[in-house]
């Protein structure tokens, strides 16, 4: 029980000599370019999931054979610029008029990451992965 003992007392001096080491801590100045950039990214990712979440959009996505909600839950994965060209997309389309375009693009983009191994949306497709 003795040694016990002694390797307890060990661990009990070694760790409360190590807790009263001055721990760092880093800090950055953030810039409001930051600042901004992430909640544009917010933005516009909110603006393209409204945008898919849209009755006509959703029936143009279903003719095409994609679920809308792989659709949504795609651009939540995205990278910022891509969203933001998909944003800039979106904004350019006439309100309530042709909305071809969009959908071919979200199309294109969800063909691509499913042949890249990223998504599984369409099952004529395989993966080079």
């Amino acid at each position: 029980m003795s040694a016990f003992k002694r390797v307890v007392a060990s661990c009990l001096v070694a760790g409360l000599t190590l807790a009263g080491l001055p721990l760092t801590a880093q800090a950055g100045i953030v810039g409001t370019d930051q600042v901004l950039a992430t909640s544009a990214s917010s933005t516009d990712r909110d603006r393209v999931s409204i945008f898919l979440a849209r009755d006509d959009v959703r029936n143009a996505l279903q003719g095409q054979g994609v679920d809308a909600n792989a659709a949504i839950a795609r651009v939540q994965a995205m990278s910022d610029a891509e969203v933001a060209q998909l944003a800039s997309r979106v904004d350019q389309a006439p309100a309530g008029g042709d909305i071809l375009g969009v959908v071919f693009t979200v199309f294109i983009v969800l063909l691509v990451t499913d042949i890249l191994g990223l998504t599984k949306v369409f099952p004529f497709t395989r993966s080079v992965r």
